[in-house]
């Protein structure tokens, strides 16, 4: 009987033996890291467009057949260059008019002077009525106004004459040309003759989510402080490769997109080569330096209702605890704000895989 117990009790510690085995072969493996401080710099990407620092509609202020066109698309213009002719030949007839319109008004106005002092000697005699001196009188006024109208016509032809030639109203690059010579124009066309933009300075435009201005300003005191700390930014172009100037954010909405959710910034670029292009599209890179904090992998979070929260190692098993990160990251990683103190060991990888109270190996 006694060795039926003894067979018995192998037997059972055999089970037993066997079932830890088999539990500790089944027991997941995860990667775990140990919190440490670090210095610290984050990169974050946003999806930008491009405009000149000025863009201007070239627009003609007179009607006419387009008789020349002076530049070629894409050409380097300076302000005041001419860009396109208007048919002139009206416009110059108009001039002629006027000038031939001053003259004579000129001559009537000489003649009405001429009237009006004879009168006036004669009234001084006695000859004539205060009637009469007061009818020639205003005969010269109005031969006066006559001639300041011809004044201002004449100004006016000369004007048009002059907006034949259209010229570019600052420096830049020309934009595409919808037009031929021969085309019909006005000043209410829908599409402008050209556009031209200034590019030696490019304005960049991103976005960034209301939580994170909310996080920059409750960081820094205000979006200005953050602004005028913040350092130089980096453009990423479409190709991959990254630009060789860097950049300042200048300008930061205080207004939030009602559709988004997003805070509009713009960043502006030295463009000396002329590589970035009004209208293109890039992508911002932000930069923020932090000294003396702790990082870790994203892979090392779980994200449940808008918090975050990691894995620590207590006694061999996992305990979930909540973190707070600064929400400006570069995608692989976060800084950790609060929850964690260094020297402490964290479940590295795949937190979104493990359970609370779960032995760790």
């Amino acid at each position: 009987m006694k060795r039926y117990v003894f067979v018995g009790l192998l037997c059972l510690l055999a089970v037993t033996s066997c079932k830890e085995k088999t539990q500790e072969k089944t027991a997941p493996v995860y990667k775990k890291m140990t919190v440490e401080l670090s210095n610290q710099t984050l990169e974050t990407a946003y999806s930008a467009t491009m405009t000149g620092k000025e863009i201007v509609e070239v627009r003609p202020q007179v009607s006419g057949l387009i008789t020349k066109i002076l530049i070629k698309e894409g050409d380097k213009v300076k302000k005041g260059q001419p860009l396109f002719v208007i048919d002139q030949v009206p416009y110059q007839a108009a001039l002629n008019t006027a000038e031939a319109a001053l003259e004579s008004a000129k001559a009537a106005e000489a003649t009405a002077q001429l009237n009006y002092d004879s009168r006036k000697q004669l009234r001084d005699e006695q000859v004539i009525s205060d009637f009469d001196l007061q009818t020639s009188y205003q005969s010269l006024v109005s031969a006066k106004a006559r001639v300041s109208e011809a004044r201002a016509q004449l100004t006016n032809a000369r004007n048009s004459l002059g907006y034949t030639v259209v010229r570019s109203p600052l420096t830049g690059v020309a934009g595409m040309i919808p037009y031929h010579v021969g085309a019909l124009v006005s000043s209410n066309i829908t599409e402008p003759l050209v556009r031209v933009s200034d590019d030696n300075e490019m304005l960049v435009y991103f976005s960034m989510s209301e939580r994170e201005i909310m996080d920059l300003t409750m960081a820094n005191g205000s979006m200005e402080n953050y602004v005028d700390q913040m350092p130089t930014v980096k453009l990423k172009m479409t190709n991959g490769s990254e630009y060789d100037q860097e950049g300042k954010v200048d300008a930061v909405s205080g207004l939030v997109d009602e559709g988004t959710g997003a805070v509009s910034l713009r960043a502006t670029f030295p463009n000396p080569r002329h590589i970035l292009r009004n209208g293109g599209s890039a992508t911002v890179i932000l930069r923020s330096k932090r000294d003396n904090v702790i990082v870790i992998p994203q892979s090392a979070t779980l994200e449940l209702q808008n918090k975050v929260f990691v894995y620590r190692i207590v006694d061999g098993k996992a305990k979930i605890t909540p973190v707070e990160v600064n929400r400006l990251n570069n995608g692989t990683e976060y800084v950790v704000e609060n929850g964690l103190q260094p020297g402490e060991i964290i479940v590295a990888e795949g937190a979104g895989l493990v359970r609370d109270g779960e032995e760790i190996r």
